[in-house]
């Protein structure tokens, strides 16, 4: 630097002092975190708080199995302090991260003795929780150490909301009679809910078909053991249900629910407890009961307010 620079540089804080104006000194870039899944992003979002940066990578609606990376992707993935994904296979590409810091397969992680097939695994709240002190875990070494104090009570908070959240989805599947506590869906996504609550999960195509394609036999097969199920609703992943959807409800006589369910992260507009709060109401609403909606406002208030 000029001491001609030096001069006008000493003069302009001289005259800020003067002026009574802080000098602020420059502050260090917020660690950068990368959460590939909605679901997973929105907890990241809730822990880190404003104490990083956080980018989700499948927006709201996205389909995480076919999800392509796209150049501006790779871009924030390789100035990243964090990448998360869930791991289990969800996202293919996920297994292409490449990234200057942490990779971290946060669903494997959380759950090191699940060997199942579905990778769902967020739809148990017990899983949610488990993985949130896995994001927790790997927030800490990447956050300055004054932030650390206020990640640990946003996690034990978040962990609490989850809890709660558990107690309130087994209420409203226990409200039912045993004979109705069933889901009947197009593919296999809700296998953790089930196995937690007691859920009798019917996934048509994988069961019934291959590749997903219905011959008259398939037809047959599923709306004999539809019919026989106790099902009353048949529950679709997209506001207008495929073709296939509708010739199984004219098949077996059953509507599909008006209301779609959100399998493979968050509803548009929400977040991780209001869309799992959103699901169990409609799949409880579909099959006979009625959803305690206060309760439902009441836990995704809780978990709006974590900061």
């Amino acid at each position: 630097m000029s001491m001609r620079a030096v001069l006008v540089r000493s003069a302009g804080v001289g005259i800020a002092l003067a002026l009574g104006a802080a000098v602020v000194p420059a502050h260090a870039a917020q660690p950068v975190v990368v959460a590939v899944d909605g679901t997973l992003c929105d907890l990241t979002k809730t822990l880190a708080a404003g104490a990083a940066s956080v980018t989700c990578l499948i927006p709201p609606g996205g389909d995480p199995h076919s999800y392509r990376l796209k150049p501006s992707d790779r871009s924030k993935i390789a100035k990243s302090d964090l990448v998360l994904h869930i791991g289990f296979g969800l996202t293919p590409s996920a297994k292409k991260l490449k990234s200057p810091g942490t990779v971290v397969a946060v669903g494997e992680v959380a759950l090191p003795s699940y060997g199942g097939s579905d990778p769902h695994v967020w739809h148990d709240p017990a899983n949610s929780a488990a993985m949130v002190q896995v994001i927790s875990s790997s927030l800490t070494p990447v956050l300055p150490a004054s932030d650390r104090a206020a990640l640990q009570q946003r996690t034990a908070r978040a962990v609490a909301v989850l809890q709660a959240l558990q107690s309130w989805e087994a209420k409203q599947f226990s409200s039912l009679p045993s004979s109705q506590r069933v889901l009947v869906t197009d593919h296999r996504t809700y296998s953790h809910l089930a196995d937690r609550f007691g859920v009798v999960e019917i996934a048509m195509l994988d069961s019934h078909t291959t590749g997903g394609v219905l011959r008259p036999s398939s037809l047959k097969t599923i709306t004999q053991e539809v019919k026989s199920s106790g099902a009353k609703t048949i529950f679709s992943p997209a506001a207008t249900p495929s073709k296939t959807l509708r010739r199984i409800s004219k098949s077996t006589g059953l509507p599909i629910a008006t209301t779609p369910l959100y399998g493979e992260g968050i509803a548009a507009g929400r977040n991780a407890v209001s869309t799992a709060t959103l699901n169990v109401c409609t799949i409880v609403n579909g099959q006979g009961g009625s959803c305690d909606t206060a309760g439902a406002n009441a836990l995704n208030s809780q978990w709006s307010s974590i900061r």
